[in-house]
């Protein structure tokens, strides 16, 4: 028996049409992309993209390697992105499960105040003077600390929580459970959608981020990959070690073209890796705290 009518079939053959060319703008990109970073940048510049073997080389991954600034700032964005993103969930789970309950005093008042802040902000240079006063500056804590309270990730959390079964709380609660037990032995294990999903939320937001390392971090040690890459990138400069130290001007230019699209890929690696272990709890951290409430 036929379930679909004329109409939902041509919906369907729509929808798919859609799809595959979202995709397709997708694929296309990352495609050039990954294949420009395996190719002899005089060709690239003169003939673009080619498949033939003798015009691709790794040469861009070599002198990416092997300059410092490079591997130096790739694990300072690892630390950063991971450490930036396990605050963000634990300051987030503390907040929003009090705020679940709807017997608290005052939540009202509190969820009021949390989403003024959502709309009304200090501004840079209040936040660089707070900053600035608090000794953060040219710290890790510059890039961790300020950014971790996110309203959204907190009213996500806030119904999420109110989707739980109340009864788990209250049986926890007959055994003998206060608060804290409860939160930390009986909600969390349950709240692992969630807490994926803002997790990966964060990892990627810090890990795009370069503007906040550019205006509190002037240690070139501390400074994360995007500002390395921002260099390389928009004001095409690599460093003095990817180049050579007599290397002509045109060659230069071919070397931060060959080196830009080598950057790009190996920025994008961690992502890449993390969404596929991520997904499972993505699609239902995003579509329960979405419906419930």
């Amino acid at each position: 028996m036929n379930l679909y009518t004329s109409f939902d079939k041509k919906f369907v053959w729509v929808n798919w049409v859609l799809v595959g060319l979202l995709v397709f703008i997708t694929i296309v990109p990352l495609g050039y992309v990954l294949i420009a970073s395996f190719m002899d940048p005089s060709t690239l510049i003169s003939q673009g993209i080619s498949f033939n073997p003798s015009d691709w080389t790794v040469e861009g991954y070599k002198r990416v390697f092997a300059d410092d600034s490079i591997v130096r700032g790739f694990l300072n964005s690892l630390f950063y992105s991971f450490s930036f993103s396990a605050l963000t969930v634990f300051v987030t789970m503390i907040t929003a499960y009090p705020l679940s309950k709807p017997d608290l005093y005052g939540r009202g008042i509190l969820m009021t105040f949390f989403i003024i802040t959502m709309f009304v902000g200090g501004g840079l240079i209040p936040t660089y003077l707070l900053i600035k006063n608090l000794g953060m500056l040219d710290t890790v804590w510059a890039l961790i600390i300020p950014g971790a309270i996110n309203v959204w990730n907190i009213i996500m959390a806030r119904t999420y929580f109110s989707g739980l079964p109340r009864e788990l709380s209250e049986a926890a609660t007959i055994d003998g459970a206060n608060e804290i037990q409860i939160l930390f032995k009986v909600i969390l294990p349950l709240s692992k959608p969630i807490m994926f999903v803002l997790f990966l939320y964060a990892f990627v937001g810090q890990w795009n981020s370069y503007f906040d390392a550019m205006i509190y971090i002037k240690n070139e040690d501390l400074q994360p990959l995007q500002l390395v890459l921002r260099n390389i990138l928009i004001q095409n400069q690599p460093s003095q070690d990817m180049v050579g130290a007599n290397t002509a001007m045109a060659e230069m230019k071919q070397i931060a073209e060959l080196i830009k699209y080598s950057t790009i890929v190996i920025s994008s690696l961690p992502l890449i890796i993390m969404y596929p272990f991520f997904q499972k709890y993505f699609d239902k951290g995003v579509l329960v705290g979405s419906i419930k409430g």
